[in-house]
């Protein structure tokens, strides 16, 4: 899952995520973002995952995308990168992940080493008597 924080705009301070990939953004409604705002293209840039190398950002049809202060065209996202397109600026973020909960994984651990404990306390009572 990735988000993007809007930071200027009609819509800053707000955080928009998802887990669908390509990712389209611009002006489009047909778009996944829309932002409506000036300099805005109908669709700007594409975010898209490419298990090789990670979150790949392409510019659409010549439009003016700055990563990190720089006018980009293809580059690889890291987490905390800056994007400006038009008079928006977006940070890019790797959503949080949910830890899936351990209790029942440490019971049954728990449960198997008093097992073997007890099981080895049987075995040396069974070898003294």
């Amino acid at each position: 899952m990735i988000q993007l924080a809007i930071l200027s705009g009609k819509t800053a301070g707000t955080r928009w995520a998802t887990r669908r990939f390509p990712v389209r953004v611009g002006r489009s409604p047909d778009c996944d973002l829309q932002l409506e705002e000036h300099g805005v293209w109908d669709e700007h840039f594409e975010i898209s995952l490419d298990p090789a190398t990670g979150f790949v950002l392409e510019s659409k049809s010549n439009a003016l995308v700055i990563a990190n202060h720089q006018p980009v065209e293809h580059t690889v996202l890291r987490n905390g990168d800056l994007i400006e397109i038009g008079a928006v600026k977006l940070q890019f973020w790797l959503g949080e992940t949910n830890q899936r909960g351990l209790g029942f994984r440490e019971v049954f651990f728990w449960t198997l080493i008093l097992a073997v404990c007890a099981s080895q306390i049987f075995v040396i009572y069974w070898l003294v008597r």
